[in-house]
């Protein structure tokens, strides 16, 4: 799959000269956050969808209102994690795409890129989804990856979930038919496992404890 199939061009562009009321239109036939401007084969930036409906004279130049624009854009290199770092970082559905000379050449959609990630083995392969916890500077990805592989699993991705001055959380897919071992395992490296599994035998060992002590109280 190369994630460039997915630039589209379906957008007519529009320039600095072209009148508010053609931008409001475009924004109503289509749902789209942003609308790229294009000067000369050079992208000028990105135009709020939100802000360009607040303006009452449509005979007014896009021009008049350059100070809108966001300025944000991907290249032919990026990443599927890329784009969506910047759909979020953004607040887009739409990200502007630019080649080696910084000419614009299309964009990509949301939609699109999140359809991609849902079809890719990280989401789509049979696994179990772990959350860590440890103190932020005592982790390691290596170590991460050697518990889950000791314990002859499959290591599908990675990433940092939450972070905070103290810890950190890390979400791992993980592809294995002995996740109970791997939580213990990740127990013993003193890890805090964030997630609930119903195979978790440490912790049907405490509900187990709970339940005799509640008995007990009973008595």
């Amino acid at each position: 799959m190369n994630i460039n199939d997915f630039i589209l061009n379906e957008i007519r562009e529009l320039h600095l000269d072209h009148t508010v009321g053609s931008a409001q239109e475009l924004c109503r036939e289509l749902p789209i956050t942003h609308i790229p401007i294009v000067k000369n084969g050079k992208l000028v930036g990105c135009l709020p969808g939100s802000d360009i409906q607040t303006i009452d004279n449509k005979e007014a130049l896009l021009k008049e209102y350059d100070y809108l624009l966001d300025h944000f854009y991907t290249s032919e290199n990026a990443t599927l994690l890329d784009l969506i770092s910047l759909f979020a970082d953004n607040d887009s559905n739409l990200i502007p795409v630019l080649d080696k000379e910084l000419n614009y050449i299309g964009y990509y959609e949301l939609g699109d890129i999140l359809d991609v990630l849902a079809d890719s083995p990280f989401l789509h392969l049979d696994s179990d989804t772990l959350i860590v916890e440890k103190n932020n500077t005592d982790y390691s990805m290596s170590e991460i990856s050697q518990i889950i592989e000791s314990n002859k699993g499959k290591l599908l991705g990675m990433y940092i979930s939450f972070e905070s001055p103290e810890t950190i959380q890390i979400t791992l897919k993980v592809s294995t038919d002995v996740i109970n071992d791997i939580i213990q395992t990740f127990r013993r490296y003193d890890y805090t496992v964030v997630t609930q599994h119903e195979d978790d035998s440490y912790l049907e060992e405490l509900k187990d404890r709970a339940r005799y002590l509640r008995k007990y109280l009973d008595m």
